[in-house]
C-alpha cells in the first residue's frame, strides 16, 4: 500500500468515525423501524473504515527523502 499522508489519514479517521457514530445514533434512535438496521449495518462499516485508517496512521514507516535528488554542495 502507498504511503499516506500523515495529515490526510488524521482527516480520513476523522470523517469515518464521525460518520459511523452519526449513522449508527441515526439508525437506532431517529430511523424508522423498516430501515433500522440497514443505516446501523453502514455505520457500523464506517467505524470499522475509520479503525482502518488508524492502522494505517500508526503502523505506516516514515517517508525518507531521495537522496538522489539533493543537491550537492560543491564549494
Amino acid at each position: 500500500m502507498r504511503y499516506i499522508e500523515p495529515n490526510r489519514a488524521k482527516v480520513l479517521m476523522i470523517m469515518f468515525f464521525a460518520t459511523g457514530a452519526l449513522g449508527m445514533i441515526i439508525g437506532i434512535v431517529v430511523a424508522p423501524s423498516s430501515s433500522t438496521m440497514i443505516i446501523t449495518f453502514m455505520g457500523v462499516i464506517n467505524f470499522g473504515l475509520g479503525a482502518f485508517f488508524v492502522y494505517v496512521f500508526l503502523t505506516q514507516a516514515q517517508k525518507v527523502p531521495d537522496k538522489r535528488k539533493k543537491k550537492r554542495k560543491d564549494n
